[in-house]
């Protein structure tokens, strides 16, 4: 079950992110990026919470922060 966050809740879950895990959004972006290439939003999502044990909200607003970073470039 994917969950919708308004983009302000999104912002804010990217905001605290570093502080609670320790680890900035561009090496959260590696460690998805060198992880497996899943095609589906859950599975990666799913995947950043059992291998890195994040909270769902957290790897939820990861997985979509990503996928908006690379529609911008693919449109850009």
């Amino acid at each position: 079950m994917t969950i919708h966050h308004s983009e302000e809740t999104h912002r804010n879950l990217l905001a605290r992110i570093p502080a609670a895990t320790g680890r900035s959004l561009d090496t959260w972006f590696q460690l998805a990026d060198a992880g497996p290439s899943l095609p589906r939003f859950e599975e990666r999502v799913n995947w950043l919470r059992a291998e890195h044990d994040l909270p769902r909200g957290y790897a939820n607003a990861i997985v979509h922060e990503m996928d908006l970073k690379r529609a911008a470039r693919a449109f850009g």
